[in-house]
């Protein structure tokens, strides 16, 4: 089996169709879930995460593939693995604006490379962990920096310059922490030393095609010639950018600032094509990026709207033509507004009592008590024999407590198969002892545990419908949605949100305390 997976794995290097590089990533975790070896399933699900994040750059689908390799590689005694996964974490969190959790898995992987960069190691290993350690510490320097605690970034971005400047083979990682100092220039207002910074980073970016970090370079460059009064120039730079994007279709939440630059150079020219031009290409900008950034988007958005609507509140003072028919329009307005109001607190209200009411189901959470054989119906007792009623009730017991209910696709005919039973005997005694039928019984189990865990483990709060879902065994998004609604009284989303606000809350709280 340990061939197969290799070859599996192989193929999803070699082959240039991304497609089908996730089909041998499937068929190598198929493979590896068979086997009792948890260091390889890691590994598989990490290397499937990979491919999400680099080919297809689906950064959600990554971090499920993550939390799974996490799992598996927890008990496993291979700690570079651990620590890879834990590394590819914080890259995917850090993308998604997540930064403070970012952070801390970029110190966890600081910590264990930087120990295993000296001692007797193979030249192999010491290389692997120097590499990890650099470039741990330039992921953490872009942290650092978009949280705005400069000197933390600019200390950092010092040590990683001084260590990757001593060898050749760590030029790229010397020219992650260029970029970072070039922007870190820029930041501190030093504009024709960050134009140079960027410029000695930007043929090693682009040599590897690293197209995030190079269009990051070309927009501080631009904005570093804005800077200077070199707008022209500046503007050759803003249309490199777009070019990058056009090409590759990828954003990050910083660079839709390009397109304010390049729409506000073209109205100042009167160049009404050319803003039009840069206005349709933001908002399609701006619908790849939502995607990964909704919570951002909305912050975006406002910032961007309230300068349109402050031009546009200048255009109507100097025209001075509010007429009888805008007034009552904008009060129709504000009264529709007001019932929408009205009728969004009440809902907030309605799914507040619901979640409080299913926080303390989970809080007040104990085993349930089950039934004897004398206790069960008379019917039941007439299918069931004493000695098969407690196999089953054995097996049953197990069933639950390893988890095996989140196989996909299970039936009661596959279950009774499992427990060398037959379907009758299994059926009676789940209608006799849990009170529903195997479907409900089945589903039932899987959104307690699915809902358990979003209430332990704020990781899973990060994952879409689909992939928590995918997490406790049922295929479809729509009918995951339906049965948490049925079962817990409140839907899957609005779960997520309230947790997501309590533990925030609680954050604050905390903080504020200490």
């Amino acid at each position: 089996m340990t061939e197969q997976i290799q070859g599996y794995r192989d193929a999803t290097f070699f082959s240039p169709d991304k497609g089908t590089k996730l089909k041998y990533a499937d068929s190598a975790i198929a493979i590896a879930k068979k086997t009792d070896n948890k260091e390889l399933t890691s590994t598989v699900y990490l290397l499937k995460g990979s491919l999400y994040y680099f080919y297809y750059k689906n950064y959600q689908s990554a971090l499920a593939e993550y939390l799974k390799a996490y799992q598996y590689s927890k008990d496993s005694k291979d700690d570079y693995l651990t620590y890879k996964i834990i590394y590819q974490m914080g890259l995917v969190k850090s993308y998604l604006g997540y930064y403070h959790e970012a952070i801390e898995h970029f110190k966890e992987s600081i910590s264990y490379f930087e120990a295993k960069t000296k001692g007797d190691y193979h030249p192999n290993a010491l290389y692997n962990a120097q590499k990890g350690y650099l470039n741990s510490l330039h992921q953490l320097a872009v942290c650092y920096k978009n949280t705005q605690d400069y000197k933390k970034a600019d200390s950092i971005i010092n040590i990683g310059l001084h260590i990757s400047s001593k060898s050749t083979d760590f030029s790229l990682e010397k020219a992650y922490f260029l970029k970072c100092k070039g922007i870190s220039e820029f930041n501190h207002k030093n504009y024709n030393a960050s134009r140079n910074f960027l410029l000695q980073a930007l043929p090693v970016l682009n040599k590897n095609e690293d197209f995030y970090w190079s269009s990051v370079s070309d927009f501080y460059i631009g904005k570093n010639y804005l800077s200077l009064g070199k707008e022209d120039f500046a503007i050759k730079q803003f249309e490199k950018v777009d070019s990058i994007f056009q090409k590759r279709k990828f954003i990050v939440p910083e660079l839709l600032e390009n397109y304010h630059f390049l729409i506000k150079y073209y109205q100042k020219k009167k160049n009404v094509e050319k803003e039009l031009e840069y206005s349709k290409k933001l908002l399609k900008a701006d619908s790849i990026f939502s995607k990964d950034f909704n919570y951002l988007s909305a912050r975006i958005h406002k910032d961007y709207d309230k300068q349109i609507l402050e031009e546009s509140k200048t255009k109507l003072e100097a025209r001075n033509k509010l007429n009888i028919g805008t007034i009552i329009l904008l009060v129709s307005v504000l009264i529709l507004l007001a019932i929408l109001a009205w009728r969004f607190y009440n809902n907030a209200q309605s799914i507040k009592l619901k979640y409080h009411e299913l926080e303390k189901k989970l809080q007040q959470q104990t085993k349930p008590v089950l039934p004897s054989y004398e206790n069960i119906t008379n019917y039941g007792k007439s299918v069931l024999s004493e000695d098969i009623f407690m196999d089953l009730q054995n097996k049953l017991k197990e069933f639950e407590a390893t988890g095996n209910f989140k196989e996909n696709g299970l039936t009661i005919d596959q279950l009774a198969t499992t427990f060398r039973t037959n379907k009758s005997y299994l059926s009676q005694y789940i209608n006799d002892v849990k009170g529903m039928n195997f479907s409900k019984y089945l589903s039932t189990l899987r959104i307690n545990y699915i809902t358990k865990l979003m209430y332990e483990n704020p990781q899973y709060l990060r994952l879409k419908i689909q992939g928590l879902a995918n997490e406790c065994g049922i295929s479809s998004r729509q009918n995951f949605s339906d049965l948490f609604l049925e079962i817990n009284n409140i839907r899957p989303t609005d779960f997520i949100k309230q947790r997501r606000k309590e533990l925030e809350e609680g954050k604050i709280s905390g903080s504020a305390g200490s």
